[in-house]
């Protein structure tokens, strides 16, 4: 019986040792890793891509300001393999480097054991070949600046970049940079001997940041063609960038010339940019008007003339529409401010006729009544009067600024039937859409401390650019977190995957709610876009068995912190143990048993 008893103990022992071998064969894979990427990250040659990964925190200790940036070393490799006039066989640096290429991406503080979402983006370089890159990354702590912080480790990923083809990006047209001055703003006015403190709104149309700008402003002696006095020796203004879609308020302090006559102004800016921080100066011109109030300018009779004759001179003093933000498709209110700007000639028997710009010669601004014509009997100097009209925008226009003219034809005392045509600016707006797929959870169902996959699209349905879009989690039973999918053009999706930590116990149905917010060309974050998806979160489960006086399990101090398998397979090898150990002691028994029935039978033959 003694011998029984120990070779089941030694059984047990042997079952334990070999249970406890196979645990650290499921760990999961990678897990010694800072940086997971839950697929290849994929772009395009000469476009930006963003690159997705999720931090996860696989120390003891809780880590504090810490931030991610790709590892200088190897762009620094291959440039000084080029400058030694060598060829370059080894790994490439796939992105253009740029004054913020390096940057830190700050990820905040991060306990031991959890995870969070980080992105980096970067523009790909243009002369690079279809493949797959290797992208070092460097993970640094206790970082506060731009370029500082505490090495923790350095990775690679890999990424798949494609090359772009005029026949497989139609819009690789898209990406020439484009400046647009003045849009929403009115024209800025001053009254000599004022000074004029204005600015203009320089932005950013294209998708491509603009490198090492500078905006020069023309100038000119003549006072009838320029009419500030020029006092500072220069008025260039230099920006290091201007991002994709940025608007710059370019800030002017101008003294109007004591000579200079009332009435519009062009002035002319000449604007230098870089497409890379090392490419070549371009080039573009563009102009803008002031309204300057002076004295009225002088009528230069020379040789008779019959039409050549002192006349009104009729402006648009202002508008305003109502409501202030149009929208495509939407009817709104004009109200034109028309005032005779001269100090002493009337006119009357005024026709203003509005014409609308037009877009593939179709109007994008219709009236509702299909009139567009005003008659003004009389007007006299420095009087106003204002037009009311009620027009529509078409649905279909991109989201910009459109012109309507305005159409003089009016008498004045020595000057009948004169002609002139004025022209205000009105932007219309597009509204943003976007809509999500199917919200996909793996799994569904989580035990508390433990994560699970989510992922869907976003897709921009409208005809606007979504800038920043940012997608949080918010719920009971989860971990509050963010994910940002940054840029979304018209027609391209975004895509959302993060991982969600189980918090607390599910006393619900286990609804979680997605808040999707994003950013127009101003800035300004939109009211969040609340959609749901379904998790449960329940507590880990209670093994549940008990054995007399079973001892300490020994346990490898490597399986420590493993995944949940071990936690199952030990459980389970422990009662097979016990379920054998107590067939053998049944067995034993019967044998004990059917010796003295054997016994008393010869016994009683005895």
């Amino acid at each position: 019986m003694k011998r029984v008893r120990k070779g089941v103990l030694w059984l047990l022992a042997v079952i334990m040792i070999i249970s406890s071998v196979p645990v650290t064969a499921f760990a999961r894979p990678g897990y010694d890793r800072y940086i997971d990427v839950k697929k290849i990250p994929s772009g395009k040659s000469g476009q930006n891509m963003t690159i997705s990964m999720v931090f996860t925190n696989i120390d003891d200790i809780d880590l504090e300001g810490v931030a991610i940036r790709f590892d200088e070393g190897l762009a620094n490799q291959e440039s000084d393999a080029f400058e030694d006039g060598e060829t370059f066989t080894g790994s490439v640096f796939p992105f253009e480097i740029t004054t913020d290429t390096f940057d830190n991406k700050k990820i905040g503080n991060v306990k031991s054991g959890s995870s969070k979402t980080v992105s980096l983006t970067a523009r790909v370089r243009r002369d690079i070949a279809d493949g797959y890159y290797s992208v070092p990354l460097e993970i640094v702590t206790n970082a506060t600046a731009k370029n500082d912080g505490s090495g923790l480790a350095r990775e690679k990923i890999n990424i798949w970049i494609t090359k772009s083809t005029s026949t497989t990006d139609p819009d690789e047209s898209e990406g020439d940079i484009r400046f647009e001055l003045g849009e929403g703003q009115n024209t800025p006015s001053g009254v000599y001997p004022q000074v004029m403190n204005f600015d203009i709104n320089f932005r950013n149309s294209s998708n491509i940041t603009a490198f090492d700008v500078n905006i020069r402003m023309g100038l000119d002696q003549d006072s009838t063609k320029f009419p500030f006095d020029i006092n500072d020796g220069s008025y260039n203004r230099h920006y290091d960038k201007i991002s994709g879609g940025e608007t710059v308020a370019v800030p002017y302090s101008m003294a109007i010339r004591k000579d200079v006559y009332s009435g519009y102004y062009p002035i002319t800016f000449t604007i230098e940019y870089r497409e890379s921080t090392e490419g070549e100066v371009q080039k573009t011109e563009q102009i803008f008007y002031v309204k300057v109030q002076n004295k009225e300018r002088e009528e230069n009779t020379g040789e008779f003339d019959p039409n050549d004759r002192t006349r009104a001179r009729i402006i648009v003093d202002g508008f305003e529409t109502i409501p202030e933000t149009i929208y495509a498709g939407e009817e709104f209110e004009l109200i034109l401010h028309m005032k005779n700007a001269s100090d002493h000639v009337a006119a009357s028997n005024i026709l203003l006729s509005l014409e609308s710009e037009k877009v593939t010669d179709s109007a994008v601004f219709t009236t509702d009544a299909g009139s567009s014509s005003f008659v003004v009997n009389h007007l006299g100097a420095g009087q106003t009067t204002d037009l009311k009209v009620k027009l529509q925008a078409g649905a279909w226009v991109d989201q910009r600024t459109y012109a309507i003219t305005i159409n003089e034809k009016y008498d004045s005392p020595e000057f009948k039937n004169a002609e002139e045509k004025v022209t205000v600016n009105i932007p219309v707006r597009q509204v943003a859409r976007l809509n999500t797929g199917t919200v996909e959870v793996m799994p569904d169902s989580i035990n508390v401390g433990s994560e699970t996959n989510v992922m869907f699209p976003i897709n921009n349905t409208g005809k606007v650019l979504l800038y920043n879009v940012m997608v949080s989690f918010v719920g009971d039973s989860i971990q509050q977190n963010s994910s940002y999918v940054g840029n979304i053009k018209p027609g391209e999706t975004g895509n959302v995957d993060i991982m969600l930590s189980g918090a607390a116990p599910t006393m619900d149905d286990g609804k979680v709610k997605i808040l999707i917010t994003y950013e127009d060309e101003n800035g300004v974050v939109s009211e969040p876009i609340e959609k749901e998806l379904t998790l449960m979160v329940t507590e880990p489960m209670d093994p549940g068995f008990d054995i007399e006086d079973p001892g300490e399990f020994p346990v490898d101090g490597d399986a420590q912190g493993t995944s949940g398998l071990s936690k199952i397979l030990i459980p389970v090898l422990a009662v097979v143990v016990i379920a054998a150990a107590g067939g053998i002691v049944f067995v034993l028994k019967k044998r004990k048993k059917k010796a003295q029935e054997l016994g008393e039978e010869t016994d009683n033959e005895i």
